[in-house]
């Protein structure tokens, strides 16, 4: 099994494959040699066996997971509501390589 360190969540990247925008839960780096520009993975919750260990957490945290849920359930509502886009919350587009 591979460990990966979170080193972002609610990424919206470019699938190198199809060219269109997709959304991951988190991109990672594996552990322990870091962020390589080259080899970042992007995954989603239910792809996480197991938490090994979790970092720091503060209230900007908290606040950042309200949003992201808002965010989310904006994504389920999008036929409803176009006005939610990954910009209009704050997340940028990352390029897969």
């Amino acid at each position: 099994m591979q460990k990966l360190v979170v080193i972002g969540r609610g990424a919206v990247y470019e699938d190198a494959e199809t060219g269109s925008d997709r959304f991951a839960d988190y991109m990672g780096a594996i552990y322990p040699t870091g962020i390589n520009p080259e080899k970042t993975i992007f995954f989603q919750h239910e792809n996480i066996d197991k938490t090994v260990f979790t970092g720091y957490s503060d209230e900007e945290e908290v606040r950042f997971l309200e949003v992201y849920d808002a965010w989310q359930q904006g994504l389920v509502d999008a036929s409803e509501n176009e006005s939610y886009t990954a910009k209009s919350f704050g997340f940028e587009l990352y390029k897969s390589n």
